[in-house]
Protein backbone atom coordinates (compact mmCIF):
# COMPACT_ATOMS: atom_id res chain seq x y z
CA UNK A 1 0.00 0.00 0.00
CA UNK A 2 0.94 3.64 -0.46
CA UNK A 3 1.55 5.97 2.11
CA UNK A 4 0.70 9.11 0.21
CA UNK A 5 4.07 10.59 -0.56
CA UNK A 6 5.68 7.40 -2.05
CA UNK A 7 7.51 7.52 -5.58
CA UNK A 8 9.20 4.70 -7.70
CA UNK A 9 12.35 5.89 -9.51
CA UNK A 10 13.53 3.39 -12.53
CA UNK A 11 16.22 4.02 -14.67
CA UNK A 12 18.79 1.66 -16.50
CA UNK A 13 21.52 4.75 -15.44
CA UNK A 14 23.04 4.59 -11.86
CA UNK A 15 23.59 8.12 -11.55
CA UNK A 16 20.03 9.01 -12.75
CA UNK A 17 18.46 7.67 -9.56
CA UNK A 18 21.32 8.12 -7.06
CA UNK A 19 20.56 12.19 -8.19
CA UNK A 20 16.93 11.82 -7.93
CA UNK A 21 16.72 9.34 -4.91
CA UNK A 22 18.77 12.04 -2.71
CA UNK A 23 16.62 15.31 -4.02
CA UNK A 24 13.46 13.94 -3.84
CA UNK A 25 14.17 12.20 -0.16
CA UNK A 26 15.39 16.01 1.03
CA UNK A 27 12.31 17.20 0.01
CA UNK A 28 10.43 14.72 1.97
CA UNK A 29 9.36 12.46 -0.61
CA UNK A 30 10.01 8.72 0.36
CA UNK A 31 11.74 6.94 -2.63
CA UNK A 32 12.76 3.08 -4.01
CA UNK A 33 14.54 2.94 -7.22
CA UNK A 34 14.77 -0.05 -9.90
CA UNK A 35 17.28 -0.52 -12.79
CA UNK A 36 14.75 -2.01 -15.15
CA UNK A 37 11.27 -2.27 -16.02
CA UNK A 38 10.58 -5.04 -15.41
CA UNK A 39 11.56 -5.49 -11.40
CA UNK A 40 9.36 -2.70 -11.06
CA UNK A 41 6.40 -4.59 -12.65
CA UNK A 42 7.12 -7.82 -10.41
CA UNK A 43 6.80 -4.99 -7.19
CA UNK A 44 3.33 -3.98 -8.60
CA UNK A 45 1.63 -7.05 -8.04
CA UNK A 46 2.06 -6.42 -4.05
CA UNK A 47 2.50 -2.49 -3.38
CA UNK A 48 2.19 0.43 -5.06
CA UNK A 49 3.49 3.91 -5.35
CA UNK A 50 1.62 7.64 -5.29
CA UNK A 51 3.70 8.23 -8.74
CA UNK A 52 6.23 6.73 -10.70
CA UNK A 53 9.50 8.18 -12.38
CA UNK A 54 10.79 6.46 -15.44
CA UNK A 55 13.06 6.40 -18.28
CA UNK A 56 12.09 6.04 -21.78
CA UNK A 57 14.86 3.45 -23.26
CA UNK A 58 16.22 1.21 -21.43
CA UNK A 59 17.30 -2.34 -21.88
CA UNK A 60 14.49 -5.26 -21.75
CA UNK A 61 10.92 -3.45 -20.81
CA UNK A 62 11.25 0.04 -22.07
CA UNK A 63 9.26 3.06 -20.48
CA UNK A 64 6.30 3.23 -23.16
CA UNK A 65 6.16 -0.69 -22.79
CA UNK A 66 6.03 0.02 -18.52
CA UNK A 67 3.91 3.40 -18.83
CA UNK A 68 1.03 0.68 -21.14
CA UNK A 69 1.34 -1.84 -17.92
CA UNK A 70 0.84 0.75 -15.23
CA UNK A 71 -2.12 2.11 -16.91
CA UNK A 72 -3.25 -1.40 -17.26
CA UNK A 73 -2.81 -2.13 -13.60
CA UNK A 74 -3.47 1.39 -12.12
CA UNK A 75 -4.97 3.77 -14.18
CA UNK A 76 -4.68 7.08 -12.98
CA UNK A 77 -0.94 7.03 -11.18
CA UNK A 78 1.08 9.93 -12.25
CA UNK A 79 3.51 8.45 -14.72
CA UNK A 80 6.98 11.23 -15.48
CA UNK A 81 8.63 9.91 -18.61
CA UNK A 82 12.35 10.68 -18.46
CA UNK A 83 14.69 10.40 -21.55
CA UNK A 84 17.96 11.94 -23.30
CA UNK A 85 16.37 11.33 -26.59
CA UNK A 86 14.25 15.02 -26.64
CA UNK A 87 12.54 14.64 -29.93
CA UNK A 88 9.20 14.96 -30.94
CA UNK A 89 8.16 11.11 -31.41
CA UNK A 90 9.29 10.59 -27.93
CA UNK A 91 6.98 13.94 -26.68
CA UNK A 92 4.25 12.51 -28.40
CA UNK A 93 4.47 8.84 -27.56
CA UNK A 94 4.71 9.83 -23.68
CA UNK A 95 1.72 11.53 -24.12
CA UNK A 96 -0.64 9.75 -25.66
CA UNK A 97 0.33 6.67 -23.83
CA UNK A 98 -0.88 8.32 -20.38
CA UNK A 99 2.40 9.90 -19.15
CA UNK A 100 2.07 12.98 -16.38
CA UNK A 101 4.38 14.48 -17.78
CA UNK A 102 7.52 14.52 -19.88
CA UNK A 103 10.92 15.39 -18.73
CA UNK A 104 14.00 15.86 -21.50
CA UNK A 105 17.34 15.06 -19.96
CA UNK A 106 19.39 16.79 -18.98
CA UNK A 107 17.28 18.33 -16.35
CA UNK A 108 17.34 20.50 -13.26
CA UNK A 109 16.89 18.83 -10.24
CA UNK A 110 14.34 21.42 -8.87
CA UNK A 111 12.25 21.14 -12.18
CA UNK A 112 12.33 17.30 -11.51
CA UNK A 113 11.31 18.28 -7.67
CA UNK A 114 8.50 20.42 -8.55
CA UNK A 115 7.29 18.52 -11.05
CA UNK A 116 7.39 15.15 -9.06
CA UNK A 117 5.39 17.00 -6.56
CA UNK A 118 2.81 18.13 -8.84
CA UNK A 119 2.41 14.68 -9.83
CA UNK A 120 1.42 13.79 -5.96
CA UNK A 121 -0.90 16.48 -6.20
CA UNK A 122 -2.67 15.25 -8.67
CA UNK A 123 -2.27 11.84 -7.11
CA UNK A 124 -3.72 12.58 -4.04
CA UNK A 125 -6.75 14.89 -5.96
CA UNK A 126 -7.83 12.00 -7.44
CA UNK A 127 -7.91 9.57 -4.82
CA UNK A 128 -9.83 12.22 -2.56
CA UNK A 129 -12.48 12.73 -5.44
CA UNK A 130 -12.38 8.95 -5.95
CA UNK A 131 -11.93 9.24 -9.61
CA UNK A 132 -10.44 6.63 -12.15
CA UNK A 133 -8.32 8.25 -14.96
CA UNK A 134 -9.38 6.39 -18.07
CA UNK A 135 -7.15 4.32 -20.15
CA UNK A 136 -5.81 6.96 -22.91
CA UNK A 137 -5.99 4.99 -26.03
CA UNK A 138 -3.34 5.28 -28.94
CA UNK A 139 -4.61 6.56 -31.95
CA UNK A 140 -4.26 3.45 -34.64
CA UNK A 141 -2.06 3.40 -37.16
CA UNK A 142 1.98 3.91 -36.46
CA UNK A 143 3.28 7.33 -36.12
CA UNK A 144 6.49 7.87 -37.97
CA UNK A 145 9.29 9.93 -37.91
CA UNK A 146 9.31 13.48 -38.13
CA UNK A 147 11.28 16.42 -39.90
CA UNK A 148 10.83 18.06 -37.09
CA UNK A 149 14.52 18.71 -35.03
CA UNK A 150 14.97 20.02 -31.99
CA UNK A 151 16.83 19.33 -28.36
CA UNK A 152 16.30 23.12 -27.71
CA UNK A 153 14.98 23.33 -24.45
CA UNK A 154 12.16 26.19 -26.77
CA UNK A 155 11.78 23.57 -29.30
CA UNK A 156 11.05 20.89 -26.46
CA UNK A 157 8.38 23.14 -25.24
CA UNK A 158 6.63 22.78 -28.89
CA UNK A 159 6.81 19.17 -28.66
CA UNK A 160 5.01 19.45 -25.25
CA UNK A 161 2.02 21.14 -26.69
CA UNK A 162 2.09 18.99 -29.82
CA UNK A 163 2.16 15.71 -27.01
CA UNK A 164 -0.53 17.46 -24.73
CA UNK A 165 -2.86 18.20 -28.06
CA UNK A 166 -2.64 14.39 -29.38
CA UNK A 167 -5.94 13.83 -28.53
CA UNK A 168 -7.70 17.01 -29.42
CA UNK A 169 -9.64 19.00 -32.57
CA UNK A 170 -9.03 22.49 -31.05
CA UNK A 171 -8.44 25.26 -33.19
CA UNK A 172 -4.32 26.40 -32.64
CA UNK A 173 -2.86 29.28 -33.71
CA UNK A 174 0.55 29.16 -34.43
CA UNK A 175 2.97 32.22 -34.40
CA UNK A 176 6.70 32.39 -35.61
CA UNK A 177 9.39 34.47 -38.08
CA UNK A 178 9.52 33.58 -41.56
CA UNK A 179 11.27 30.44 -42.12
CA UNK A 180 10.93 28.47 -38.24
CA UNK A 181 8.84 25.70 -40.00
CA UNK A 182 5.40 26.82 -38.81
CA UNK A 183 4.25 24.29 -41.80
CA UNK A 184 5.68 21.29 -39.99
CA UNK A 185 4.28 22.17 -36.62
CA UNK A 186 0.82 22.23 -37.85
CA UNK A 187 1.39 19.39 -39.94
CA UNK A 188 2.88 17.54 -37.12
CA UNK A 189 -0.05 18.80 -34.57
CA UNK A 190 -2.71 16.91 -37.17
CA UNK A 191 -0.62 13.88 -37.95
CA UNK A 192 -0.81 13.14 -34.43
CA UNK A 193 -4.35 13.85 -33.81
CA UNK A 194 -7.52 11.90 -34.26
CA UNK A 195 -7.99 13.30 -37.75
CA UNK A 196 -4.39 11.80 -38.36
CA UNK A 197 -6.19 9.24 -41.18
CA UNK A 198 -8.09 12.27 -42.85
CA UNK A 199 -7.19 15.00 -45.10
CA UNK A 200 -4.75 17.74 -44.29
CA UNK A 201 -5.03 20.94 -46.74
CA UNK A 202 -3.08 23.75 -46.77
CA UNK A 203 -3.34 27.44 -48.15
CA UNK A 204 -1.13 30.28 -48.11
CA UNK A 205 -3.27 33.73 -47.84
CA UNK A 206 -0.23 35.21 -48.70
CA UNK A 207 -0.23 33.78 -52.21
CA UNK A 208 -3.75 33.93 -53.23
CA UNK A 209 -5.01 37.38 -55.08
CA UNK A 210 -7.68 38.65 -52.71
CA UNK A 211 -10.19 38.16 -56.04
CA UNK A 212 -9.90 34.63 -55.51
CA UNK A 213 -9.61 34.60 -51.71
CA UNK A 214 -12.98 33.26 -51.32
CA UNK A 215 -13.48 31.09 -54.43
CA UNK A 216 -10.09 29.07 -52.80
CA UNK A 217 -11.88 28.78 -49.49
CA UNK A 218 -15.50 28.08 -50.17
CA UNK A 219 -15.47 27.05 -53.74
CA UNK A 220 -17.62 28.34 -56.39
CA UNK A 221 -20.84 27.24 -57.96
CA UNK A 222 -20.54 27.09 -62.59
CA UNK A 223 -21.19 30.67 -64.22
CA UNK A 224 -20.58 31.97 -60.43
CA UNK A 225 -18.28 34.35 -62.24
CA UNK A 226 -16.42 35.15 -65.59
CA UNK A 227 -14.16 31.94 -66.22
CA UNK A 228 -16.27 29.38 -63.20
CA UNK A 229 -17.08 26.86 -66.32
CA UNK A 230 -17.58 24.05 -63.78
CA UNK A 231 -18.67 23.60 -60.00
CA UNK A 232 -15.24 23.89 -57.87
CA UNK A 233 -15.12 22.31 -54.53
CA UNK A 234 -13.05 24.87 -51.75
CA UNK A 235 -10.57 24.10 -49.28
CA UNK A 236 -12.98 23.83 -46.54
CA UNK A 237 -14.95 21.34 -47.99
CA UNK A 238 -11.75 19.10 -49.68
CA UNK A 239 -10.87 19.27 -45.83
CA UNK A 240 -14.18 18.10 -44.76
CA UNK A 241 -13.52 15.52 -41.95
CA UNK A 242 -9.96 16.44 -41.76
CA UNK A 243 -7.56 19.59 -40.85
CA UNK A 244 -7.19 23.07 -42.95
CA UNK A 245 -4.10 25.01 -42.18
CA UNK A 246 -4.39 28.49 -43.11
CA UNK A 247 -1.17 30.22 -43.38
CA UNK A 248 -0.26 33.53 -42.93
CA UNK A 249 -3.57 34.59 -41.61
CA UNK A 250 -2.88 38.01 -41.16
CA UNK A 251 -3.07 38.49 -44.81
CA UNK A 252 -5.82 37.77 -45.32
CA UNK A 253 -8.82 40.71 -46.60
CA UNK A 254 -11.28 41.84 -44.58
CA UNK A 255 -14.55 40.76 -45.82
CA UNK A 256 -12.94 36.76 -46.12
CA UNK A 257 -12.29 37.15 -42.56
CA UNK A 258 -15.67 37.86 -41.83
CA UNK A 259 -17.19 34.86 -43.89
CA UNK A 260 -14.14 32.87 -42.12
CA UNK A 261 -15.65 33.78 -38.51
CA UNK A 262 -19.25 32.76 -39.61
CA UNK A 263 -18.11 29.55 -40.62
CA UNK A 264 -16.09 29.19 -37.29
CA UNK A 265 -18.92 29.89 -35.34
CA UNK A 266 -21.98 27.98 -37.60
CA UNK A 267 -19.65 25.40 -39.41
CA UNK A 268 -21.62 25.73 -42.58
CA UNK A 269 -21.11 28.63 -45.13
CA UNK A 270 -22.10 29.15 -49.08
CA UNK A 271 -19.93 28.47 -52.52
CA UNK A 272 -19.38 31.63 -54.13
CA UNK A 273 -22.78 32.32 -56.23
CA UNK A 274 -24.34 29.38 -54.14
CA UNK A 275 -27.18 29.55 -52.01
CA UNK A 276 -27.40 25.85 -50.37
CA UNK A 277 -25.93 25.70 -47.15
CA UNK A 278 -23.04 23.55 -46.76
CA UNK A 279 -21.88 21.76 -43.61
CA UNK A 280 -18.56 20.82 -43.14
CA UNK A 281 -16.41 19.42 -39.91
CA UNK A 282 -12.86 21.15 -40.34
CA UNK A 283 -10.17 21.44 -37.28
CA UNK A 284 -8.51 24.73 -38.02
CA UNK A 285 -4.57 25.30 -37.80
CA UNK A 286 -3.58 28.84 -38.54
CA UNK A 287 -0.15 30.35 -38.52
CA UNK A 288 1.29 34.00 -39.40
CA UNK A 289 4.64 35.24 -38.72
CA UNK A 290 2.70 38.94 -37.65
CA UNK A 291 1.78 40.11 -34.46
CA UNK A 292 -2.00 39.71 -34.90
CA UNK A 293 -2.85 41.92 -31.66
CA UNK A 294 -1.29 44.86 -33.06
CA UNK A 295 -3.16 44.10 -36.43
CA UNK A 296 -6.08 44.00 -34.04
CA UNK A 297 -5.49 47.29 -32.57
CA UNK A 298 -4.96 48.94 -36.38
CA UNK A 299 -8.13 47.61 -37.55
CA UNK A 300 -6.80 45.04 -39.60
CA UNK A 301 -7.56 42.08 -37.94
CA UNK A 302 -10.87 41.55 -36.86
CA UNK A 303 -10.74 41.23 -33.00
CA UNK A 304 -13.60 38.51 -32.95
CA UNK A 305 -11.53 36.07 -35.13
CA UNK A 306 -8.48 36.39 -33.43
CA UNK A 307 -10.00 35.27 -30.31
CA UNK A 308 -11.42 31.85 -32.13
CA UNK A 309 -8.34 31.34 -33.86
CA UNK A 310 -6.20 32.55 -31.06
CA UNK A 311 -7.71 29.49 -28.54
CA UNK A 312 -4.45 27.61 -28.10
CA UNK A 313 -1.32 29.54 -29.09
CA UNK A 314 2.22 27.77 -29.91
CA UNK A 315 5.65 29.92 -30.85
CA UNK A 316 8.32 28.19 -32.85
CA UNK A 317 11.69 29.81 -31.93
CA UNK A 318 13.80 31.80 -34.42
CA UNK A 319 16.92 29.86 -35.04
CA UNK A 320 19.02 32.37 -33.31
CA UNK A 321 16.97 31.47 -30.41
CA UNK A 322 18.43 27.78 -30.67
CA UNK A 323 21.69 27.79 -31.99
CA UNK A 324 22.33 24.70 -30.16
CA UNK A 325 20.17 23.06 -32.86
CA UNK A 326 22.05 24.00 -35.65
CA UNK A 327 24.52 21.08 -36.33
CA UNK A 328 21.98 18.38 -36.30
CA UNK A 329 19.92 20.44 -38.33
CA UNK A 330 22.43 21.26 -40.74
CA UNK A 331 23.63 17.48 -40.35
CA UNK A 332 19.61 16.46 -41.23
CA UNK A 333 19.99 18.46 -44.36
CA UNK A 334 23.30 17.33 -45.69
CA UNK A 335 21.72 13.85 -45.48
CA UNK A 336 18.65 15.30 -46.82
CA UNK A 337 20.16 17.00 -50.08
CA UNK A 338 22.79 13.93 -50.69
CA UNK A 339 20.05 11.56 -51.12
CA UNK A 340 18.54 14.15 -53.56
CA UNK A 341 21.29 15.24 -55.37
CA UNK A 342 22.84 11.74 -55.47
CA UNK A 343 26.31 13.23 -54.18
CA UNK A 344 28.52 12.60 -51.46
CA UNK A 345 27.16 14.15 -48.19
CA UNK A 346 29.67 16.91 -46.73
CA UNK A 347 31.15 17.14 -42.96
CA UNK A 348 31.55 20.57 -41.51
CA UNK A 349 34.78 21.18 -39.90
CA UNK A 350 35.29 22.02 -36.29
CA UNK A 351 36.07 25.99 -37.31
CA UNK A 352 32.89 26.01 -39.77
CA UNK A 353 30.63 24.42 -37.44
CA UNK A 354 31.60 26.81 -34.58
CA UNK A 355 31.64 29.93 -37.18
CA UNK A 356 27.76 28.97 -38.34
CA UNK A 357 26.51 28.32 -35.05
CA UNK A 358 27.34 32.02 -34.39
CA UNK A 359 25.32 33.30 -36.98
CA UNK A 360 22.21 35.06 -36.78
CA UNK A 361 20.28 33.37 -40.01
CA UNK A 362 17.27 35.72 -40.36
CA UNK A 363 15.61 33.10 -42.60
CA UNK A 364 15.82 30.61 -40.07
CA UNK A 365 15.45 26.97 -40.65
CA UNK A 366 14.71 27.56 -44.67
CA UNK A 367 17.48 29.72 -44.66
CA UNK A 368 19.89 26.92 -43.08
CA UNK A 369 18.51 24.28 -45.79
CA UNK A 370 18.95 26.47 -48.90
CA UNK A 371 22.85 26.90 -47.30
CA UNK A 372 23.61 22.95 -46.99
CA UNK A 373 22.08 22.56 -50.65
CA UNK A 374 24.40 24.98 -51.72
CA UNK A 375 27.40 23.53 -50.42
CA UNK A 376 26.47 20.66 -51.15
CA UNK A 377 26.70 21.33 -54.79
CA UNK A 378 29.22 24.13 -54.67
CA UNK A 379 31.75 22.92 -52.49
CA UNK A 380 34.30 20.66 -54.55
CA UNK A 381 35.43 18.14 -51.18
CA UNK A 382 33.17 16.36 -48.66
CA UNK A 383 34.78 18.19 -45.84
CA UNK A 384 33.49 21.87 -45.57
CA UNK A 385 36.07 24.54 -44.39
CA UNK A 386 35.19 28.49 -43.79
CA UNK A 387 36.30 29.13 -47.58
CA UNK A 388 33.69 26.65 -48.56
CA UNK A 389 31.19 28.56 -47.12
CA UNK A 390 28.57 30.76 -49.20
CA UNK A 391 30.41 34.71 -49.69
CA UNK A 392 27.23 36.00 -48.20
CA UNK A 393 27.55 34.38 -44.67
CA UNK A 394 31.33 34.81 -44.92
CA UNK A 395 30.36 39.14 -45.01
CA UNK A 396 28.41 38.50 -41.90
CA UNK A 397 29.51 39.32 -38.43
CA UNK A 398 29.31 36.83 -35.80
CA UNK A 399 27.26 37.44 -32.61
CA UNK A 400 30.55 36.37 -30.67
CA UNK A 401 33.72 36.61 -30.46
CA UNK A 402 34.98 40.82 -32.17
CA UNK A 403 31.05 41.73 -32.56
CA UNK A 404 31.10 41.57 -28.70
CA UNK A 405 34.75 42.42 -27.47
CA UNK A 406 34.75 39.05 -26.08
CA UNK A 407 37.82 36.92 -27.03
CA UNK A 408 38.42 32.84 -27.40
CA UNK A 409 41.70 33.65 -24.94
CA UNK A 410 39.60 32.35 -21.78
CA UNK A 411 38.82 28.99 -23.91
CA UNK A 412 42.63 28.78 -24.99
CA UNK A 413 43.70 29.58 -21.43
CA UNK A 414 41.83 26.94 -19.92
CA UNK A 415 42.87 23.87 -21.94
CA UNK A 416 46.68 25.19 -21.25
CA UNK A 417 45.70 25.05 -17.15
CA UNK A 418 43.86 21.74 -17.56
CA UNK A 419 47.09 20.44 -20.06
CA UNK A 420 49.68 21.84 -17.31
CA UNK A 421 47.73 20.39 -14.56
CA UNK A 422 47.66 16.95 -16.26
CA UNK A 423 51.10 17.03 -16.73
CA UNK A 424 52.14 17.20 -13.32
CA UNK A 425 50.34 14.36 -12.49
CA UNK A 426 47.33 16.40 -10.43
CA UNK A 427 43.92 14.12 -10.64
CA UNK A 428 40.31 15.17 -10.19
CA UNK A 429 40.75 18.69 -11.67
CA UNK A 430 37.11 19.18 -12.24
CA UNK A 431 37.05 19.29 -8.74
CA UNK A 432 38.80 22.35 -8.68
CA UNK A 433 38.20 24.29 -11.80
CA UNK A 434 34.19 23.93 -11.83
CA UNK A 435 33.60 25.71 -8.19
CA UNK A 436 35.76 28.51 -9.94
CA UNK A 437 33.96 28.41 -12.50
CA UNK A 438 30.67 28.20 -11.17
CA UNK A 439 31.76 31.36 -8.62
CA UNK A 440 32.74 33.55 -11.41
CA UNK A 441 29.53 32.99 -12.97
CA UNK A 442 27.14 33.38 -10.35
CA UNK A 443 29.30 36.77 -9.10
CA UNK A 444 28.95 38.08 -13.04
CA UNK A 445 24.74 37.29 -12.72
CA UNK A 446 24.30 38.66 -9.59
CA UNK A 447 26.22 42.01 -10.99
CA UNK A 448 24.13 42.24 -13.47
CA UNK A 449 20.98 41.92 -11.71
CA UNK A 450 22.00 44.40 -8.76
CA UNK A 451 21.96 41.11 -6.87
CA UNK A 452 18.68 39.91 -7.63
CA UNK A 453 18.92 35.99 -7.19
CA UNK A 454 15.77 35.33 -8.81
CA UNK A 455 16.78 37.54 -12.15
CA UNK A 456 20.65 36.05 -11.90
CA UNK A 457 18.88 32.37 -11.81
CA UNK A 458 17.21 32.96 -15.42
CA UNK A 459 20.49 34.93 -16.81
CA UNK A 460 22.32 31.05 -15.60
CA UNK A 461 19.40 28.86 -16.74
CA UNK A 462 19.17 27.55 -13.33
CA UNK A 463 16.08 27.35 -10.98
CA UNK A 464 16.21 29.90 -8.22
CA UNK A 465 16.39 26.90 -5.34
CA UNK A 466 19.39 26.11 -7.54
CA UNK A 467 21.09 28.59 -7.56
CA UNK A 468 20.75 29.16 -3.78
CA UNK A 469 21.40 25.73 -2.94
CA UNK A 470 24.94 26.53 -5.67
CA UNK A 471 25.61 29.59 -3.68
CA UNK A 472 25.39 27.76 -0.14
CA UNK A 473 27.70 25.17 -1.43
CA UNK A 474 30.51 28.04 -3.05
CA UNK A 475 29.85 29.70 0.61
CA UNK A 476 28.49 32.70 -1.31
CA UNK A 477 25.96 32.97 1.47
CA UNK A 478 26.22 36.47 1.61
CA UNK A 479 25.80 37.33 -1.77
CA UNK A 480 22.80 38.57 -3.60
CA UNK A 481 19.61 40.44 -2.35
CA UNK A 482 16.66 37.80 -1.18
CA UNK A 483 13.93 38.35 -3.39
CA UNK A 484 10.45 39.18 -2.19
CA UNK A 485 7.45 36.91 -2.73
Amino acid sequence: MSTGNTVWIVDDDRSIRWVLEKALNQSGIETQTFDNGESLVRKLGTEYPDAIISDIRMPGMDGLELLGKINDSHPGMPVIITTAHSDLDSAVASYQGGAFEYLPKPFDIDEAVAMTERALVHASELQAQSEASAVVEEPSGEVGSTEIIGEAPAMQEVFRAIGRLSHSNITVLINGESGTGKELVAQALHKHSPRAKEKFIALNMAAIPKELMESELFGHEKGAFTGATALREGRFEQADGGTLFLDEIGDMPADTQTRLLRVLADGEFYRVGGHIPIKVDVRIIAATHQDLEALVTDGRFREDLFHRLNVIRIHIPSLRDRREDVPKLMQFFFNKASEELDSECKVLTKESEEYLCQLDWPGNVRQLENTCRWITVMASGREIHLEDLPPELLNQQPIEGEATGVSGDWQENLRRWADQELSLGKKKILDTAVPIFEKLMIETALKHTHGRKRDAAVLLGWGRNTLTRKMNELGMNGSGEEDED
